[in-house]
């Protein structure tokens, strides 16, 4: 087979999976590199009781693109669940907030980068200040905003 159509059905082989990712379980592409993102899927499956899917990407930039997830709000993993989009070290509680309350023009929710203290990146007791924030037709908005005292409050 020639590495053309060997390249094509690998593409074809990735976008379908990309499509079922949308069912009932979670769906986890991740870097296989990366410890931060199967910690922080422990917490979200604790807290769900769900299976997931865990998918090693060699290219997590095609996963983000084709799932629409802005630039600024990337982070190292990208799950997808009840038809959402969820970009990084989102806490459980507010993918459940997301799930419940199924908001118009929302695509998903993001906390960009990794930030210390954050679900899968705890060190200690030290936190950073972080948002949850929420991309789509509707624009980008903050959804939660965590203090670096590790207290929250939604807006």
């Amino acid at each position: 087979m020639s590495p053309t159509r060997r390249a094509f059905f690998a593409l074809a082989a990735f976008s379908a999976t990309i499509g079922v990712a949308h069912a009932a379980n979670p769906t986890m592409f991740r870097d296989a590199g990366c410890g931060c993102c199967l910690k922080w899927l422990e917490q979200v499956k604790a807290s769900f009781g769900q299976k997931a899917v865990v998918v090693n990407s060699t290219d997590m930039a095609a996963v983000k693109d084709k799932q629409g997830v802005p630039q600024a709000l990337r982070s190292c993993h990208t799950v997808l669940v009840g038809g959402y989009v969820i970009e990084g070290h989102v806490p459980a509680k507010e993918i459940a907030r997301l799930l419940r309350e199924k908001p118009k023009g929302v695509k998903g929710l993001a906390v960009a980068g990794m930030p210390m203290g954050s679900p899968g990146m705890e060190h200690g007791d030290h936190r950073e200040a972080y948002k949850v924030m929420t991309f789509g037709s509707g624009g980008q908005r903050v959804y939660a905003s965590y203090a670096a005292s590790g207290g929250a409050h939604a807006h």
